[in-house]
């Protein structure tokens, strides 16, 4: 099993966020799950990707050319696909993981994240989208997508398929017990 992990790539003003894609990593080492993520040797993507490796982990890199050109790209990764452009890094991220992990970051961390969920709910792939919800980062965030379910644009179907942990290791335990939902049309005739 492979994990992409979406995060900053930088280490946010709170230690906390380091600590826990430290933590991450090595919780996903000693699951023996790897990881697959955007490439990078700094801020939270180099902290999660260190911790992997100094555990033994599997660690797979994807990362546009002109990113490798700004030397932000980890040099100690055995496995760093380069690819031509975000899109492509998205694609390939998608296709090599298992399921999909979002750590603290910005805006890169939000697409990346959001664009997968939305596969899942168009039923592209079944596979878990994740928050670790680390010092409660994403808390204005959940509360923010029930809102929208109240006011209609989410069903509630497709916001459950949305797994919020705080601790790593229940976020494993629940990715691993994921099952979507089954759903044969998310919008029906009529509906606007």
């Amino acid at each position: 099993m492979r994990l992409c992990v979406f995060c900053g790539s930088s280490p946010g003003h709170d230690a906390s966020y380091l600590a826990a894609a430290r933590n991450l990593g090595a919780v996903l080492a000693r699951a023996g799950i790897g990881l697959v993520y955007g490439g990078a040797s700094v801020g939270l993507m180099g902290a999660v990707a260190d911790a992997v490796m100094s555990d033994g982990g599997e660690v797979v890199g994807v990362m546009p050319r002109s990113l490798v050109d700004k030397e932000i790209a980890h040099k100690a990764l055995a496995d760093l696909r380069i690819v031509g452009s975000m899109h492509e890094r998205k694609a390939l991220m998608a296709e090599l993981a298992d399921g999909f992990v979002a750590l603290p970051g910005g805006l890169g961390t939000f697409e990346e994240l959001f664009e997968v969920w939305t596969w899942a709910q168009l039923g592209y792939h079944r596979k878990p989208c994740s928050l670790l919800n680390v010092g409660g980062f994403y808390d204005k965030l959940a509360d923010f997508l029930d809102d929208v379910v109240s006011r209609g644009f989410v069903k509630p179907i497709h916001r459950s398929m949305l797994i919020v942990e705080q601790d790593p290791d229940a976020l494993i335990r629940a990715i691993r017990a994921y099952q979507p939902p089954v759903v044969d049309k998310w919008i029906k005739a009529g509906e606007r």
